[in-house]
């Protein structure tokens, strides 16, 4: 007796395909080839980072006169630059103290807007609201340069037309609330915009459960979407802390010109003095710097995978 199979429909069909290419795409990214590639372009990405590593452990002389692979011919091991970089003028305690008192709360401040405001456009629909969604990722095309200018003048003066002034000055100019102010409104954009696109993946009975039990929106963003997002969040926190952690231009346009409140980046670029005089110092300094974020990326990893996977797939 023969069975008839009956032909799928449409929809069945392209699930059956994309399920088969799935499949594909991971049996070419798991073979033995692309791991070796992996391998390969790891190595190449970190020896330049091995070579400066070692050399900061080199004494003046020897980094300056021979590379950083003669280290295995004829090693030499040296503590005095780290001293130097501690110890000189300071030090780089201050610095870093200082990086910690900007990085944070400029990581802090646009999260608790961007979430804010990404839950109201993607779960309270109102007129305008993808009007002013398409604006804001349309502000992630405005370079930060253009900015400078015209924030600093809005600084010292408040935005003014025709010599009117619409919206006074802050009066911030010179104090850390300055660089937070900047750091935020460079951000939101592109924070709006991922955390958007997150928390609109929310599943809308959970959100209709709650509307039903009688929870206003604040209970909302609170209790459901908050805990949801956190992925997002810690994703775009490891973004905004480093990104922050390692500016200098806004750092030096909108900090203060006291050496005792500059964050570590500027001290870096005093530390090789005139006409780079003092370059050895920069390896290990460097790493000295590196070393926050590198807690608060691994402290974050797991969230930052998830983040970078979440609405990849469905089901």
């Amino acid at each position: 007796m023969t069975t008839i199979t009956p032909p799928l429909d449409p929809a069945q069909d392209e699930v059956l395909h994309g399920k088969e290419a799935s499949r594909a795409v991971r049996k070419a990214l798991s073979s033995p080839i692309a791991s070796a590639a992996v391998i390969l372009l790891s190595v190449l990405w970190t020896i330049p980072t091995l070579g400066l590593f070692i050399n900061s452990f080199r004494s003046k002389e020897d980094a300056a006169t021979t590379g950083w692979w003669e280290f295995f011919v004829h090693p030499s091991f040296s503590l005095d630059t780290y001293k130097q970089v501690l110890t000189a003028d300071g030090g780089l305690t201050l610095p870093l103290v200082n990086s910690l008192a900007i990085t944070i709360p400029a990581t802090i401040i646009p999260i608790f807007i961007a979430s804010m405001a990404a839950y109201a456009l993607a779960w309270m629909r109102f007129r305008g609201s993808d009007a002013i969604f398409f604006t804001i990722f349309a502000l992630q095309v405005v370079p930060l340069q253009m900015a400078l200018v015209p924030l600093q003048q809005y600084y010292v003066k408040g935005l003014q037309v025709f010599g009117v002034t619409i919206i006074p000055s802050p009066h911030v100019n010179g104090t850390l609330a300055q660089i937070w102010i900047s750091h935020t409104m460079f951000s939101l954009p592109l924070a709006v915009f991922l955390l958007h696109n997150f928390v609109a993946q929310i599943p809308e009975s959970l959100i209709e459960a709650a509307r039903v039990d009688g929870a206003p929106h604040l209970r909302i963003f609170r209790s459901i979407v908050l805990p949801l997002s956190m992925p997002a969040i810690a994703s775009f926190a490891i973004f905004q802390f480093l990104w922050v952690w390692n500016d200098l231009l806004v750092a030096k346009t909108f900090g203060s010109s006291d050496p005792a409140q500059q964050p570590v980046t500027a001290r870096l670029q005093s530390l090789t003095g005139s006409f780079g005089a003092h370059q050895e110092l920069l390896a290990p300094a460097g790493f000295i710097a590196i070393v926050i974020p590198l807690i608060v990326f691994l402290a974050l990893q797991r969230y930052f995978a998830r983040g970078l996977l979440a609405g990849s797939v469905k089901g």
